[in-house]
């Protein structure tokens, strides 16, 4: 058995805006919380020791970070080297500048010589001796269809086309890696991608027709004895035949992720079977206080009590509340300062409702399960002056939910093609 940590997602130098300046260090306490959850990370492969480490990609927010932060992820992935412990690390979408036409950060560890570290920013296969015998790692980058929209066998094709045109030439690409195997040792597909099958959540809409998803069923083959996966933050096994793995991000970005568990996996790999297990890491909380107070006859005195029911030391915390404006008065905001001192870093956002503003739709309340289309069609269904455009607007939502082609009216009264794609983060 070769012994193996998989991790991904790190985002070294995201969140700022949820930290503080730590006055001894003078860096952001975000910062220094993402630093010590990696130490974490790489102390288990270190202490047990592991043989190989394979990150997902997605490094840092972005392809271009400041210094320090180059130099705080380089000094904890020079531990692995110093051990003599070898790593992949794969290019993500985030690690890619201008989508990978102007290279990635993580290649300066390439161009260095650095021992024991491999870059994985092509389709390829790697041949890694470790102390538990050999292991084939492939490994599949973040790709993009501007690889392929200059091309002129793409002209007058839509996005969808070209995604399929492109997942074409990567099934080739693959079956000729695949081909070139060593079936007598284990095998590892180490990418960075978007699976149809994953359970993923905002972050899918948070950027916007540069990527495509890949079907499940093109990572399931039996070549594969363990297939690590990078780019969703959520962790989740979509197979265990072989097991296909996203180890989930290792630290909390935003609020969006305060109740995923965080955390790496360790993976046990011989040819023909792998075991898993997922190693949660302790990171630090974030906590969302909603109240609505419109009712209440003692504003300030019911904002404290919620407050005090939630677990809020050292936890990022947000409090959202709902007043009426003759209420304002009510709320003493020196003393919800001094009762949230105890968080690591916190915002308080107030909302005025007016007596005059129309009442929420009851099918649109807190609490409601209700799908995208069905909560689009009882808005439309209570506006009078998106009367006309109803049909319109639910065809465009139903294309954007369908990652497809939809058509409006143009000024002319021609008919227009939209196109439209999403993707995750």
């Amino acid at each position: 058995m070769i012994k193996i940590l998989h991790l991904s997602d790190i985002h070294l130098g995201s969140g700022f805006v949820h930290g503080k300046i730590n006055p001894k260090t003078g860096l952001n306490t975000r910062l220094e919380d993402f630093v010590a959850t990696l130490g974490k990370c790489l102390d288990r492969a270190l202490s047990e020791p592991v043989d190989l480490v394979l990150f997902g990609g997605d490094a840092f927010p972005d392809a271009t970070p400041p210094p320090y932060i180059q130099q705080a992820f380089a000094r904890q992935f020079r531990r692995l080297a110093d051990a003599e412990i070898p790593a992949v690390l794969l290019v993500g979408n985030h690690d890619q500048h201008s989508q990978g036409a102007g290279g990635a950060s993580l290649c300066i560890y390439r161009t260095l010589g650095v021992p024991h570290i491999i870059v994985g920013d092509r389709l390829e296969t790697h041949r890694i001796h470790t102390h538990h015998g050999d292991i084939q790692v492939i490994t599949l980058p973040w790709l993009t269809r501007s690889t392929l929209l200059t091309r002129p066998e793409t002209d007058g094709l839509s996005m969808s086309e070209v995604g399929h045109l492109l997942l074409d030439r990567l099934r080739a690409a693959m079956e000729g890696e695949v081909r070139k195997l060593d079936p007598t040792i284990p095998t590892v597909l180490l990418a960075h991608l978007m699976v149809d099958a994953a359970n993923y959540g905002a972050e899918r809409f948070l950027a916007v027709g540069k990527g495509f998803t890949i079907p499940l069923e093109f990572l399931t083959r039996d070549a594969f004895d363990y297939v690590a996966l990078g780019h969703v933050h959520r962790h989740q096994i979509l197979s265990k035949d072989p097991f296909v793995v996203y180890p989930g991000s290792i630290e909390r970005v935003d609020f969006s992720e305060e109740q995923e568990e965080k955390g790496f996996i360790r993976v046990n790999v011989d040819r023909g079977s792998a075991e898993v297990e997922f190693c949660p890491l302790p990171v630090r909380s974030f906590c969302t206080i909603e109240v609505d107070l419109t009712e209440s006859d003692d504003p300030h005195s019911d904002l404290l009590s919620a407050i005090e029911k939630k677990a809020i030391e050292d936890a990022v915390v947000r409090v959202v509340y709902q007043v009426r404006p003759e209420q304002l008065d009510l709320i003493d905001d020196a003393d919800l300062h001094t009762v949230l001192e105890i968080a690591h870093t916190y915002t308080i956002q107030a909302g005025l409702v007016s007596q005059m503003s129309r009442s929420r739709l009851p099918e649109l309340g807190v609490g409601s399960a209700i799908e995208p289309l069905d909560a689009l069609r009882a808005y439309l269904a209570n506006r009078e002056d998106l009367k006309l455009l109803a049909d319109p607007i639910l065809e465009a939502a139903k294309a954007l939910l369908a990652q497809e082609e939809f058509y409006i009216e143009s000024e002319s009264g021609e008919m227009e093609v939209v196109q439209t794609q999403l993707r995750l983060l």
